[in-house]
């Protein structure tokens, strides 16, 4: 089937039959499908698709002035063509007109190409960082907002919300309908699970088998709608993070029926899986063997690895990324499997998004408990084998993984358990540029939910969740952990991405409205709420410094401030009331200090004694006289 995807795709139409070109030779694909004039890379290189293509000679006809054609090449499959455009710094928006030639000379397709004027300011749109709070959906299990695109596309695994394994409906239409909900919980960023198309026979529903990396899927809705939902969103203060898979695609993604060359992906005489060993990257002492073995094996079979050493494969995937935060208007990306793929290819890729987008933000998934592997991929960090990166955050796996052992393991045991470890782990942000970039999570789609993995323990879900939002850090927060979702505690994906209460006809409670919460469950989304809108009025939170002591008595108590605000918390896990001794922070304290409860709005002298409530969490607004 000819399925045209760039905008004024004209009609191709065989003049002249020429050997290496069928009689019904035709232009399938154009990527990317448009492009915009005013880019700091002036150069683009476009993949054309079609039946013997490879054999054209092309013409630039029409084009505004200030567009100028490069070139054109071709790798093994026959039916690519890659056309090599100048788009001058000068250039005015509008159509150009390609000729392709075949050998005899005479013209077999014409194809025209959309220039876009870019957006103001488009170059220094704003990213995120320690000012925003992240909330995090994966859009199948988050609402149905239309029913009638449950099945579209004709894709294959179709809806069945018994299977937890399946696809359950959730849309983009189902997510705008909630952006009041999500920004009125104090959220100032978005992260739907990747969009794009996941033409799979099963597991589509979660969006990391791309099937085509330039379209929407049409069980989500369309290309037209998410940039109109991260419209809507920015209007509301929201910002949008696009999920980005760069390291491989889905088995039923169209190069696999007609690769563009052999090399295009890592292929192997037999099926050869990553060693998974996230270390190989950074290593000094590792064994080339191990190295490629990790990078160069696929993730699971059904996602072929992409071979980013192929320099038009490269490309292509910085353009693409480029493409998304142009057409959708994007505040940054989240780089999913981020180690896995090609690290000089990810040096090169993040370079050249962060010159085109210098204030957006780019955050890799580094899953590793390790801080040195985080910290290889930051930006500004001098590496011992000369490895440059350009990636300004990272996902803070290791802070995540502590966090969780810390409230759960019991006080004193020794220095290093309960918030001892907790304590200790602050040590590592010595090795991070900007700590208050890396983005610390409470959960996501690939861990249990937090409350279960803290005993179903409503008390130490707030310890942890009043910790993510106030230290020293981007917090991100998993969809429906407002309201205390739970999980088995051992990994399943499918009951971890449970269906979102209230987003489909006929469920029994609605988390948006309230209906059929329990007590437990709306008192933890009101506390949430009454943080997180807080917490956009507090520069100290943003980007203030952090002072911490050590823990005692089971309680852990840092600071954050800057020269116009300080910030008081603390963490106490004992089973009783507990009186603090505040002669200890005399570093941040006055004996005529007093703090007030952002939650509550008591105040509280802080000049030589505070009761504290049995396991609970204060944030205080520090006042001096």
């Amino acid at each position: 089937m000819i399925r045209a995807t760039a905008r004024g795709l004209l009609a191709a139409l065989l003049l002249a039959a020429a050997p290496a070109w069928s009689q019904t030779a035709a232009i399938e694909r154009v990527e990317p499908p448009h492009w915009w004039v005013g880019m700091r890379d002036t150069r683009l290189e476009l993949m054309v698709h079609g039946p013997g293509i490879a054999a054209a000679h092309v013409r630039l006809r029409k084009a505004p002035a200030g567009v100028r054609l490069r070139g054109s090449s071709r790798l093994d499959g026959d039916n690519y063509l890659f056309i090599d455009l100048d788009i001058g710094a000068a250039a005015k928006p509008g159509p150009l007109t390609l000729d392709f030639i075949a050998a005899d000379g005479k013209p077999v397709a014409s194809q025209t190409y959309e220039l876009r004027a870019r957006a103001p300011g488009s170059a220094q749109r704003q990213g995120f960082d320690g000012r925003d709070a992240i909330y995090l959906v994966v859009p199948d299990r988050f609402a149905n907002g239309d029913p009638a695109n449950d099945n579209a596309g004709g894709l294959g695994d179709t809806v069945d919300r018994s299977n937890v394994d399946a696809r359950h409906g959730g849309d983009i239409k189902g997510i705008a309908e909630r952006l009041d909900y999500i920004a009125g919980l104090g959220f100032t960023q978005l992260w739907p699970t990747p969009l794009v198309e996941n033409h799979q026979p099963s597991y589509s529903y979660h969006g990391y088998s791309p099937t085509d990396l330039y379209r929407i899927d049409p069980r989500f809705g369309s290309n037209e709608d998410y940039r109109q939902l991260v419209a809507q969103a920015r209007a509301k203060g929201l910002g949008v993070i696009h999920d980005i898979v760069p390291n491989h695609i889905g088995s039923g993604h169209w190069w696999m029926s007609d690769l563009p060359a052999r090399d295009w992906i890592n292929q192997h005489s037999t099926y050869t899986e990553t060693n998974h060993r996230h270390i190989t990257q950074a290593d000094p002492y590792v064994a080339p063997s191990d190295r490629e073995r990790f990078a160069g094996g696929w993730f699971v079979p059904t996602m072929p690895d992409l071979n980013q050493r192929n320099p038009k494969l490269e490309r292509y995937l910085i353009q693409n990324a480029i493409w998304w935060v142009e057409d959708a208007g994007l505040s940054g990306l989240r780089v999913d499997t981020y180690p896995y793929s090609d690290k000089a290819f990810l040096a090169r890729w993040s370079g050249a998004v962060m010159r085109e987008y210098p204030r957006l933000t780019l955050v890799g998934e580094e899953m590793s408990n390790n801080p040195l592997m985080l910290a290889y991929w930051l930006a500004g960090r001098p590496k011992h084998d000369g490895y440059v990166s350009h990636m300004p955050s990272m996902m803070d796996f290791p802070l995540h993984y502590w966090l969780r052992e810390a409230l759960v393991e019991p006080e004193g045991r020794s220095y290093g358990s309960g918030f001892g470890k907790l304590y200790e782990a602050m040590l590592n942000d010595a090795l991070y540029p900007e700590p208050t970039r890396m983005v610390l999570f409470e959960g996501n789609h690939d861990t249990n939910r937090l409350f279960s993995a803290l005993g179903e323990d409503a008390a130490l879900h707030r310890i942890a969740i009043t910790f993510i939002a106030t230290t020293a850090r981007t917090p991100q927060f998993f969809y429906g952990s407002e309201i205390l979702m739970k999980s088995p505690v051992e990994r399943a994906d499918g009951a971890v991405r449970a269906d979102f209460p209230g987003g489909w006809a006929g469920d029994v409670a609605d988390a948006v409205s309230g209906r059929g919460l329990s007590d437990a469950e709306r008192d933890a989304q009101q506390y949430l709420r009454k943080l997180l809108t807080w917490r956009k009025t507090a520069p100290a939170i943003h980007h203030g410094k952090l002072m911490h002591y050590h823990p005692l008595g089971g309680v852990y108590v840092y600071f954050r401030y800057t020269a116009q605000q300080k910030v008081m918390v603390v963490l106490n896990k004992n089973n009783e009331p507990t009186a603090l001794d505040t002669s200890r922070f005399a570093d941040m304290l006055t004996p005529r200090s007093t703090g007030t409860d952002v939650i509550t709005g008591q105040r509280h002298a802080l000049g030589q004694q505070l009761m504290l409530p049995a396991r609970s969490a204060l944030v205080l607004n520090v006042v001096e006289p």
